[in-house]
């Protein structure tokens, strides 16, 4: 089951080098991150655990 909505921020546990993506949508397990240094990424949570993260501090909400 997926612990987060829409609009929480997460990171890959593999590929911190994306930086903190957006959840942009959601269909069954497959979520969709909008992260800043790799765009947009569907995610198969049945396979790769996103971990629910605070926005950080240099970047804010518009």
């Amino acid at each position: 089951m997926l612990y987060f909505t829409l609009g929480d921020f997460v990171t890959h546990p593999a590929r911190p080098d994306w930086g903190v993506g957006q959840v942009q949508s959601i269909v069954g397990t497959n979520v969709t991150v909008n992260f800043p240094n790799a765009g947009k990424q569907m995610i198969n949570c049945a396979i790769v655990e996103l971990v629910k993260t605070d926005l950080p501090d240099d970047r804010t909400r518009k």
